[in-house]
């Protein structure tokens, strides 16, 4: 069994992305070719976002929303202490400070009451100066958007979308990488829209921020390439990869589909069990990128992780280690207790398999090994 059946997604839609490498191929413009930019224009639809700019990564998004902000050093930017490690190295990467906000247990996104409380706690430091959240859809679920919203009013901070897990989530109607000033997104290959490679994209709804973001893209152009008016990046998002993406965009909302009667199964499959389901607030609609459970300690979750082994069950941990607890980050001082919910999850959550293309029998097959003693 696959984690993630890209194979069975290519074999689906192998003459459309086929077709769509090959033209590629024959008109040569690798770079910049107009894929990106029908790209662009479909995610814009997609998304309810008016502009968006392709990238080369969902690290490079992060990075670039930032730099178009102008964050830097002395400012203080606001993380989730659970998730990947390039939302906070974004920001350590321009020379500002990323500060660890505790988790919710059931949706494992960012909570709200943990993020203002450290919002003021900076602010009564008065060694930072309190610029940014960044609020992460962990797993393919939308933060408390509403929430973080009125923190950010309350407290005269900018929010920025990290959906590198979200694309395809909802909160209320309105879709992933349509909430905050900017919001990025990944196209890794096992995010639930991916490429073959890496690529990201960045979506606001402000001209100057578009224009500014277009420029940093590619080595801080004016006019042309030749003309730099500032510093940035060369980040643009291959034309084989817009290729690739195109035609997964298309399907993309079939595949959400299966997604999300898969993780339904699971959940009616494990509810009562000794390993608890994700939680999906009222209004809310995930894209899974990974069914993730908690198991009741880190014993039992080794022990779960045996067991679908021996069946031959693929299963991942996201993440083992909170991100104020990495090595990289020793010299912020922090601490085990500082984010006491991040730092359980990271010891009994465990993610099953998951995908567009994911049966039935495969969901009961996999519950069945997991519940088995």
């Amino acid at each position: 069994m696959a984690y993630n059946d890209l194979s069975a997604q290519y074999q689906h839609l192998k003459k459309e992305i086929d077709a769509g490498i090959a033209a590629v191929i024959e008109h040569t413009q690798f770079i910049s070719g107009p894929q990106v930019e029908e790209l662009e224009q479909a995610l814009c639809r997609y998304t309810g976002r008016c502009y968006c700019v392709t990238v080369s990564s969902g690290t490079a998004a992060l990075l670039m929303a930032l730099m178009a902000l102008g964050i830097g050093p002395g400012d203080a930017v606001f993380v989730p202490d659970f998730t990947f490690f390039a939302t906070s190295e974004a920001v350590s990467l321009l020379g500002a400070e990323p500060v660890f906000c505790d988790v919710l247990a059931d949706t494992f996104n960012l909570d709200p009451e943990s993020l203002r409380a450290q919002v003021r706690r900076a602010k009564k430091a008065g060694r930072l100066k309190p610029r940014a959240v960044i609020a992460v859809d962990l797993y393919g679920l939308p933060a408390d958007y509403p929430a973080i919203e009125a923190v950010c009013r309350e407290e005269g901070l900018i929010l920025i979308e990290d959906a590198a897990q979200g694309f395809g989530g909802e909160l209320a109607g309105r879709k992933a990488c349509g909430f905050g000033k900017l919001s990025c997104t990944s196209f890794f290959p096992a995010k639930p829209l991916g490429c073959y490679g890496d690529g990201g994209a960045v979506f606001t709804d402000e001209e100057p921020l578009y224009r500014l973001l277009c420029s940093l893209r590619v080595h801080g152009k004016g006019a042309d390439k030749y003309e730099n008016i500032r510093l940035g990046l060369n980040a643009r998002l291959d034309t084989l990869q817009a290729a690739v993406l195109l035609p997964k965009l298309a399907a993309f909302d079939a595949e959400n589909e299966t997604r999300n009667r898969a993780a339904a199964l699971y959940s009616s499959l494990l509810a009562g069990s000794a390993f608890s389901p994700p939680g999906v607030p009222a209004g809310y609609r995930s894209s899974w990128a990974q069914y993730t459970v908690r198991a009741g300690s880190e014993e039992e979750r080794a022990a779960a992780r045996s067991r679908l082994e021996a069946a031959e069950i693929p299963t991942m941990v996201y993440y083992p280690v909170p991100l104020h607890l990495q090595k990289a980050y020793a010299g912020l001082g922090g601490k085990a207790g500082d984010c006491p919910v991040a730092e359980r999850l990271c010891k009994t959550v465990f993610s099953l398999p998951m995908h567009g293309y994911l049966a039935p029998e495969a969901v009961r097959q996999v519950a069945a090994a997991l519940l088995r003693r």
